[in-house]
């Protein structure tokens, strides 16, 4: 029984619910994640000792680089501490995703924690050796960087993440009128 549509009258309802969205946002993340992986293992293989293949036209184009630094290819003899960042934000945002109360909210925090972990596998993983590895780019539009799938999932939650602000809904899932309302 519910008390309005949508709105649950007991608590194990709502805690159900709040699994189910981290179930959501540990999904979202798990499938992106594993796009970006075997997207960067694809590019590797067939763009190693390749130039840059026009994809449509010059619009979009396959471009395989290393990327040592971070957004931009800013702070490349930061590579360790920037792993290390990487690690602290992606535990951040796991326990952010155990308060998830909406649906925008599982797919902005998914979203994010597999852009997190994408560059951060590169960071662990691959060459030069762990904490000081190169992030496989890739994808490349004209007058912009080359980036990955990892950082499209970081750019899509970060404008989800804004949606969600600006449209006053928190993370728990309340707007702040309607918090003020619940009894």
């Amino acid at each position: 029984m519910q008390a309005a549509r949508g709105a649950s009258l007991t608590r194990d309802d709502a805690s159900h619910s709040g699994a189910s969205r981290l179930g959501l946002v540990l999904g979202i993340a798990l499938v992106a994640w594993l796009v970006d992986l075997a997207t960067k293992v694809v590019a590797q293989r067939e763009l190693a000792d390749r130039g840059p293949v026009d994809v449509v036209g010059s619009l979009l184009r396959l471009n395989l680089t290393r990327n040592a630094g971070a957004a931009f290819s800013t702070g490349r003899s930061l590579t360790p501490v920037i792993a290390v960042f990487a690690l602290v934000a992606f535990v951040v945002v796991l326990v952010l995703a155990t308060r998830v109360g909406t649906t925008g909210w599982a797919w902005a925090l998914g979203l994010l924690l597999a852009g997190i972990a994408g560059n951060l596998t590169d960071r662990i993983f691959r060459e030069p050796g762990p904490l000081r590895g190169h992030v496989i780019d890739f994808l490349q539009l004209p007058h912009w960087p080359i980036f990955n799938v990892a950082d499209m999932c970081i750019n899509v939650a970060a404008a989800l993440i804004v949606l969600q602000s600006a449209r006053g809904i928190p993370l728990r899932g309340r707007h702040a009128d309607e918090t003020e309302a619940a009894p």
